[in-house]
């Protein structure tokens, strides 16, 4: 079975800009591609999973979430580094939802779509729910990034961090997982 890495989208990879809504406005953090592409070419599969509850609050459209992905996937289409699904969860937090994060469900809709082993794949997010996702999902590990909101969750969740592994950035998570395998 084929191995992933799952990863948020806002804070992760790009820059966390409140309730992002046009593609002007995406900025790829340092080193993110070149992460990402390193751990295409190690050979896991690689997801999005994100929460856009602007959509919900009714900030923006599905629409525009899809434009800011479009601009996304170009500049991963630049970098040579293949996406297999962005999947995203446009409701509010209190709305009912069937993958919004915490939720694991989207990780188990790749692991029946793509054949997936779930036990050998990552997660990797800069919010609490991003890992809860992870590990509600069984994944092998969950990381905790610093960029957008994680060094403020590593400082407030010290906590219920005892079984992420924290790093920096995208380039750190690469290379914890790279050394792993």
């Amino acid at each position: 079975m084929k191995t992933a890495v799952f990863l948020d989208r806002d804070g992760t990879i790009i820059q966390e800009k409140a309730f992002l809504r046009d593609p002007a406005q995406v900025t790829v953090l340092p080193g993110a591609l070149a992460a990402l592409r390193r751990l295409r070419e190690a050979g896991f599969s690689l997801f999005l999973v994100t929460n856009q509850s602007g959509v919900g609050r009714g900030y923006f459209t599905l629409e525009d979430v899809d434009r800011v992905n479009a601009r996304l996937t170009d500049e991963f289409d630049r970098s040579s580094v293949h996406i297999e699904k962005i999947y995203i969860a446009p409701e509010a937090p209190d709305q009912p939802s069937r993958a919004r994060k915490p939720s694991p469900q989207f990780l188990f809709d790749a692991r029946d779509e793509f054949g997936l082993d779930l036990a050998g794949s990552y997660m990797i997010g800069d919010k609490l729910i991003d890992l809860e996702c992870g590990w509600n999902a069984g994944v092998k590990k969950s990381i905790l990034v610093r960029t957008g909101y994680g060094a403020e969750v590593e400082r407030a969740a010290a906590g219920r961090l005892a079984h992420a592994v924290i790093v920096d950035d995208l380039t750190g998570a690469a290379a914890w997982i790279l050394n792993q395998s």
